[in-house]
């Protein structure tokens, strides 16, 4: 895709200590990185599914039950939703630092590190004694669960082909939203009959099984070359990538959907314990079924770039967005189940849009271009969950949607403001003879 097609103006330079992956067919040779159909890819996209699984379900294990936590605690919905923004400011705060760990030793082995820690601090939550300690170890969780999302996009930039890489990234995607829906279904059902601890028990155990197929299916990588961890060379790789205006348009595009989303997925458990709805707990967690829907919006994400474009996929996925959003403001759980399809298809398609694009954009330190996004996209998590529970308790269910709206505003915004850098770079484009 053209610089014009992605609003561009250029493209991150490519360091002298670049992977092999930049240019495998330098020289004339062959370009042995995956291929969908080809050796090792359905084997690679089982087991970053399988990660994303486990790193949604951990990282939102607590999400589902916050109506549950908040009884117990004693406590409003906007301080038990810090055990969602500590474990998503966890991860945000720690993704770079993992990103680097990741260039010097490797993806596969940083990735297998983090969910290794990960599931063990899963398996002590069920036995945190206060919301203070739950608090903490879920800030844990998401800094050990920091090195999978930057690393795995890395290693899909270095090992699959750039045609196929929307649609290996939009896999993955897939399984974070599998992994979320599962463990807010599970969760639901479970806490039902036996409270929420158990059910964060259950979360765990799933997860250390989805970590062992992961470490047990992933291809060992072909395409990776060690980088160094001095900081002079990470605080520059960074300094490359914040200057692209390409970049800083999509971590906070990726920061915006995930405020929307964020903050709906905190706040509607809340809304549907209260009247008119007054749901128990193991229909408020089938709720989350329609995350399914943003496994099948996030996997086609390359066949929607390829039909209307990257800028006209985010136009398309924040509109839907919207109209889920206010959808959702009927008091009726037929248009609030609608409104949330809504709202999921959109925020995984433009997520895996985003996503990729960061991919694809850096031409060195793809970790980092990833954990920049990354960190990005868990802040606006973080801001979502907390923002919107905060509204929803000042103006109810209203609040939580008009910060939605913003949000959405600010993507077609920034959208707007690449379509317009793209016209600009065409003018200043010479035309070859």
């Amino acid at each position: 895709m053209s610089p014009a097609d992605t609003g561009a103006s250029t493209v991150v330079g490519a360091a002298p200590h670049a992977s092999a992956a930049s240019d495998p067919t330098a020289g004339g040779a062959a370009d042995s990185r995956m291929t969908p159909g080809g050796p090792g890819y359905r084997r690679m996209s089982l087991a970053l599914f399988l990660a994303g699984v486990a790193t949604f379900a951990l990282l939102y294990s607590t999400q589902a039950l916050l109506p549950l936590i908040s009884a117990e605690y004693g406590v409003a919905a906007s301080e038990a939703s810090w055990t969602v923004a500590a474990a998503t400011g966890g991860l945000a705060l720690f993704v770079l630092p993992m990103s680097a760990l990741s260039e010097r030793f490797g993806r596969r082995t940083v990735m297998t590190a983090s969910l290794a820690v990960a599931v063990a601090v899963g398996l002590l939550v069920p036995f945190a004694p206060s919301l203070g300690a739950l608090v903490v170890l879920r800030a844990l969780q998401g800094a050990a669960l920091a090195g999978v999302p930057a690393s795995a996009q890395a290693y899909l930039a270095e090992e699959v082909r750039p045609r196929a890489l929307v649609t290996a990234i939009g896999l993955f995607v897939a399984g974070n939203s599998v992994g979320g829906m599962s463990g807010r279904v599970m969760t639901g059902w479970v806490a039902q009959e036996w409270g929420w601890r158990a059910a964060v028990g259950v979360v765990g155990a799933v997860a250390v099984l989805c970590a062992v197929a992961f470490r047990m299916l992933l291809p060992a990588p072909r395409h990776f070359t060690p980088g160094s961890l001095r900081p002079r060379v990470l605080a520059g790789t960074v300094r490359d990538h914040l200057s692209n205006p390409l970049l800083r348009r999509l971590y906070a595009i990726g920061a915006l959907f995930m405020t929307v989303f964020g903050g709906v997925y905190t706040v509607i458990g809340y809304r549907l314990t209260e009247a008119p709805f007054s749901l128990p707990q193991g229909v408020i967690g089938s709720i989350f079924l329609v995350y399914l829907v943003g496994t099948v919006s996030a996997s086609t994400a390359g066949r929607l770039v390829g039909r209307v474009g990257r800028r006209g996929a985010l136009y398309l996925a924040g509109a839907t967005a919207a109209a889920g959003l206010l959808l959702s403001l009927l008091d009726s759980v037929v248009p609030v189940l609608l409104g949330l399809v809504l709202i999921t298809a959109g925020f995984f398609a433009g997520h895996a849009v985003a996503s990729s694009a960061v991919s694809r954009t850096a031409a060195h330190g793809r970790a980092q271009a990833s954990a920049l996004y990354q960190s990005a996209y868990y802040i606006g998590s973080s801001v979502g969950s907390t923002v919107g529970a905060t509204a929803f308790h000042a103006q109810g269910w209203s609040g939580t949607v008009g910060v939605g709206l913003l949000a959405v505003l600010g993507v077609v915004a920034i959208t707007v403001l690449g379509s317009r850098a793209a016209r600009v770079a065409e003018r200043r484009t010479p035309v070859s003879a």
